[in-house]
């Protein structure tokens, strides 16, 4: 019985003397940790910048199988937040201020251990990025026991975010690099009303800009009733790559046409049908250079005429609103080009001068009111893919 009593006394002793050692020990911590990304600035930044994508490179989370994480309507940029529960304990994140492409400031919370979160995005030579993620703040008492079992905080700490940034590296890599394009040839649009929101956008900035607006679209057709009619696009009327600018219009199809009061910062349109080079993009919006690029070339090759009057057309297929993972984003790209002219042959007719001819009866059709007469299709030359009907897609 005595070397129990000894054995209780020598581990209270030793539950006292670490609690007096880790009660002395500094609350505060800075932790910082770098890693060269093999993938462009703006695509980590955005990337990071999405808290949906941490519950694929935060270590913790995917060591701990039994975490759940808790996502708002807000997810991106400023004010966008996260929590999680898990057998380490519970936490959350807001994002408190951002610099698009170059910085992120956050504010964590776990376990009462609190922390100021930054993040820093710089480019590097071949496209690549450095990010720096660094903490400083302070820990809870239980933290610090915690870290003083398992060889201090910048271990512990550090260790997390060495963990998440090589798992960063790996899914972009394969996220960004997994692309098919396929030029799908010349198709018929048919015309679609819409609601929308017109603005002058950078170009790097357009799919930002989008998954603000489109929410604010649809919840302006829910607030008054309107039937939506398929997948949001956006109308490029002008994209200047020399300035980095394009003129855009982020619509929203709707089934009928409407009016919508002056004063209203989104108002309604409608998208006449017409002639276009179809492609689709599978994969990152940072291979949409490459996909218009080989478009262009399509319709050279193929001596197709392009419609000037505006740029083009991007159906949002499959977009960030629908998957956090790009490599399953899908993007339509339509060009829009003339519809090709076949000359009417003039085929010479031979009368007898020894006989006198007699015109042909004239055929006339009669078109009663409210009937229209379709003109027919003309046939399509070989050297151009004829015209696909396509159905809306709106």
């Amino acid at each position: 019985m005595k070397i129990l009593k000894y054995l209780f006394l020598l581990a209270l002793l030793s539950l006292v003397a670490l609690t007096v050692f880790v009660a002395t020990q500094k609350g505060d911590f800075s932790i910082e940790r770098s890693k060269v990304i093999n993938s462009p600035r703006n695509t980590v930044y955005n990337y990071v910048n999405d808290f949906r994508n941490f519950e694929d490179f935060e270590s913790w989370s995917i060591e701990d199988p039994t975490m759940k994480m808790s996502f708002p309507a807000n997810t991106i940029g400023n004010g966008a937040s996260f929590s999680w529960e898990g057998t380490e304990g519970t936490g959350n994140s807001l994002t408190l201020k951002t610099k698009d492409g170059e910085s992120i400031h956050q504010k964590m919370t776990f376990n009462g251990t609190q922390a100021d979160v930054n993040w820093t995005f710089k480019d590097t030579l071949a496209g690549k990025t450095k990010v720096t993620w660094k903490a400083k703040g302070t820990m809870s008492f239980m933290f610090k026991i915690y870290t003083a079992l398992n060889g201090g905080s910048d271990n512990v700490i550090g260790t997390v975010y060495e963990k998440s940034l090589v798992n960063i590296d790996k899914n972009l890599n394969y996220e960004t690099k997994t692309y098919a394009i396929k030029v799908n040839g010349v198709v018929k649009k048919t015309e679609t009303p819409y609601i929308r929101q017109t603005f002058t956008s950078e170009i790097q900035k357009i799919n930002k800009n989008a998954r603000v607006v489109i929410p604010k679209l649809i919840h302006f057709s829910e607030t008054n009733g309107l039937q939506t009619s398929g997948k949001p696009f956006i109308i490029y009327h002008t994209y200047n790559t020399a300035t980095g600018l394009a003129k855009i219009s982020i619509c929203l199809p709707i089934n009928k046409d409407i009016s919508i009061s002056a004063g209203s910062d989104i108002l309604s349109g409608k998208l006449n049908g017409f002639e276009a080079v179809k492609t689709t993009l599978t994969g990152d919006y940072s291979h949409t250079a490459e996909a218009i690029t080989k478009t262009t070339a399509f319709i050279n090759n193929e001596k197709i005429v392009p419609d000037l009057s505006w740029s083009h057309l991007e159906i949002l297929t499959v977009s960030k609103l629908d998957t956090k993972s790009q490599s399953k984003l899908m993007t339509e790209i339509y060009f829009p080009v003339k519809p090709k002219v076949v000359p009417v042959a003039n085929v010479p007719v031979s009368t007898p001068q020894t006989e006198t001819t007699t015109p042909p009866a004239t055929t006339t059709t009669t078109v009663k009111p409210n009937t229209t007469v379709k003109p027919k299709k003309p046939a399509s030359p070989p050297t151009t893919p004829p015209a696909e009907q396509e159905e809306s897609e709106f």
